[in-house]
């Protein structure tokens, strides 16, 4: 009796492995495009992450930078460069990457605890800084 339920579990296995073969592969992460300040090998996480810290030191939505698709305006193009809000968030993340090499490189190399500089020492939540 016991012999009988090793062979039945056996050929299940056997059959769910071999099932298991013919699964569709899942999709390839898709890769964003018109990187010109972040890593073009950024994983979608890591890049959703940037983005949402952006929206919270800003206090605004997506729709700020990125431009509607011209064949539907419901949907955001992140490609596009067609608003200048854009290209002032990657000026500024230029700089604060500058400062943060000039400024704090050697403390964080250091592992010393220090808060580096991010859009939200400045912005905070508002789009335009406080003068």
């Amino acid at each position: 009796m016991n012999y009988k339920k090793t062979i039945v579990m056996g050929l299940m296995a056997c059959l769910i492995l071999s099932l298991s073969a013919f699964m569709p592969k899942p999709e390839p992460e898709p890769k964003a495009k018109n990187l010109k300040v972040l890593p073009k090998n950024i994983s979608k996480e890591e890049l959703d992450k940037v983005m949402d810290d952006f929206k919270l030191a800003l206090g605004v939505r997506c729709s700020h930078c990125h431009a509607p698709m011209k064949d539907n305006p419901r949907k955001l193009d992140f490609a596009s460069d067609e608003k200048p809000e854009k290209e002032t968030a990657r000026e500024m993340m230029r700089m604060t990457a500058k400062i943060n090499k000039k400024y704090f490189h050697e403390a964080m190399k250091e592992g010393n605890t220090i808060v580096k500089i991010a859009c939200i020492t400045c912005h905070n939540g508002k789009t335009e800084p406080a003068k």
